[in-house]
């Protein structure tokens, strides 16, 4: 799954080489937490929220077929802790 999201997002950003997908497991399932640069947030959310909400429903798409539960969440790079 992870593999799948980093494909998706250097499909369409500005900085590929900046992308990351980081993968945890939680009681609720598979936590996605992607990190993207600065420059690329407004394009990974796009308008109106657009481009995340379809990222998502290509992830829970592939998470129906596989049988798992899996939250995406989006973060900018410099928000790590």
């Amino acid at each position: 799954m992870k593999a799948f999201v980093e494909y998706l997002l250097t499909q369409f950003v500005s900085k590929p080489d900046e992308v990351r997908v980081e993968e945890s497991t939680n009681d609720f399932g598979l936590k996605l937490t992607v990190y993207v640069s600065p420059d690329d947030m407004g394009i990974v959310i796009g308008k109106e929220g657009k481009n995340i909400r379809s990222l998502r429903n290509l992830v829970k798409a592939k998470a129906i077929k596989d049988d798992i539960r899996v939250n995406l969440e989006l973060a900018e790079i410099n928000a790590q802790i």
